[in-house]
């Protein structure tokens, strides 16, 4: 198998016909593993760029030459955070009780990265985390941590995932899943004058977090639209993640448990194109954000849902994040070496998905220029690990030696963009804005 089967796999979950365009893959190996992350990196920015491409077309721009990946900006890309840096500073990743811990009998995989999730975590352990899961079974400690809101899973082998409840429901799971509302047609309109960039005029409503989502978004604003991240006041981004999946955005503050906050994000609604969501499903049910509920309010809009388990199952209502997906699916006892459990050499579950996922968007709002409606499109980490678990590897062959494809906006030293269309821009269109720090309303950049 090829980077080009992978494509193609890609594409097709995306309900895609013949390519748009051909994209052309330096042949560079990249993101060493046992697994192939490189073919899933390279496979889902492709996809990215053909549904770009395609919703150019639609709009009535044809590309001027062959979309190429360059695997140094995907690689790059793919570890974004480690490259990050503010006046020559750079972040920490993951906090010290974001690790892989020894159980009574197996392994457990924490994450404590927020300030809410290591209170939690400590409330049921205490604050020697490693002695008190050494003193435990690997499922107890899921299981009671789970249940305070925190974040633990036992780190199982893919059999064990394979015959698990959860792994069961996600493999019955398309790797996206397409779901068209009949509505009133809303097309886009053809693309102004002089504007290369197919997203150009399109409003999309963020209501993500951490990496996935926000990648996701980052996409769609670098090719156009305009794209305005809301956050509640109480769930402030880490600084980190902000500045590397904010750029191009905006990004407001709203408690949408006030009638005064859910009256102006209603305002906003009135007049969005997309809505993408990245939180546990049903846990923004109650303020009106389900798929359904926003159809009804806005036909003919385009949802993104995002999750980490998916959306049945039992484990559906969790919370999850890309280091426990890889755990709890099997990737981390296939990356392990001498018992001990490993990881990929980037949160490429995140990435991945959040590449689809702005795919998938980008798809939907070609499709209404064919007669659609509104459209719900979702996906999952733990699908995503699955697609991966399940392509071949390819054989042999060390990772190229690459330099980081690094650019600098608004001051700060940054990935470039993995996706870069033939006459679209190169570099980023505009730095990451200081986190809540616009008002509620659309403003195009």
């Amino acid at each position: 198998m090829t980077v080009d089967d992978a494509v193609n796999q890609a594409w097709q979950a995306l309900g895609g016909g013949a390519h748009p365009a051909e994209p052309h893959f330096d042949p560079a190996s990249i993101l060493p593993a046992r697994l192939p992350v490189g073919d899933l990196a390279n496979a889902t920015v492709a996809a990215c760029a053909l549904a770009a491409a395609e919703l150019a077309a639609a709009r009535g721009r044809q590309l001027t030459g062959p979309i190429l990946i360059d695997p140094a900006r995907v690689a790059t890309a793919f570890v974004g955070e480690r490259h990050l840096r503010v006046d020559g500073r750079a972040f920490e990743s993951f906090a010290p009780e974001s690790a892989f811990f020894a159980a009574a009998d197996g392994w457990v995989r924490t994450h404590a990265n927020y300030p809410h999730h290591a209170e939690r975590l400590r409330s049921v352990l205490g604050a020697d985390v490693a002695a008190a899961i050494a003193a435990l079974p690997a499922a107890e400690v899921e299981e009671r941590v789970t249940a305070a809101g925190g974040l633990a899973v036992a780190v199982r082998r893919p059999e064990e995932w394979a015959a698990h409840e959860q792994g069961k429901a996600v493999a019955d799971l398309p790797l996206v899943a397409w779901r068209q509302n009949p509505s009133p047609v809303r097309p886009p309109a053809p693309l102004p004058s002089g504007h290369l960039l197919p997203a150009t005029g399109l409003r999309v409503l963020d209501l993500t977090r951490v990496i996935a989502g926000p990648v996701a978004t980052r996409a769609l604003a670098q090719f156009g639209a305009e794209v305005l991240r809301i956050d509640s006041p109480d769930l402030p981004e880490a600084t980190a993640s902000h500045l590397d999946t904010g750029i191009g955005k905006r990004s407001t503050l709203l408690d949408l448990g006030r009638a005064h906050d859910r009256a102006e994000f209603e305002e906003l609604l009135a007049s969005a194109d997309v809505v993408v969501t990245g939180y546990r499903p049903g846990s923004l049910d109650r303020f009106g954000l389900d798929p359904d509920a926003l159809l009804e309010r806005r036909p003919g809009l385009v949802v993104g849902r995002l999750s980490a388990w998916g959306t049945t199952g039992p484990w559906a209502g969790r919370r999850g994040f890309d280091s426990l997906v890889q755990a709890a699916s099997g990737i981390a006892v296939i990356e392990g070496d001498d018992g001990r459990p490993g990881v990929l050499p980037a949160q490429a579950l995140d990435h991945g998905t959040g590449y689809l996922l702005a795919a998938a968007v980008l798809r939907a709002i070609a499709a209404q220029l064919d007669g659609g409606g509104g459209y719900v499109v979702e996906l999952a980490l733990a699908r995503t690990a699955g697609w991966l678990t399940g392509l071949p590897t390819a054989a042999g062959g060390a990772a190229a030696e690459l330099a980081p494809s690094l650019g600098e906006v608004g001051g700060v030293t940054c990935a470039q963009p993995a996706v870069v269309l033939p006459g679209g821009l190169a570099t980023w269109r505009a730095p990451a804005r200081p986190w809540g720090g616009d008002p509620p309303a659309w403003d195009q950049i």
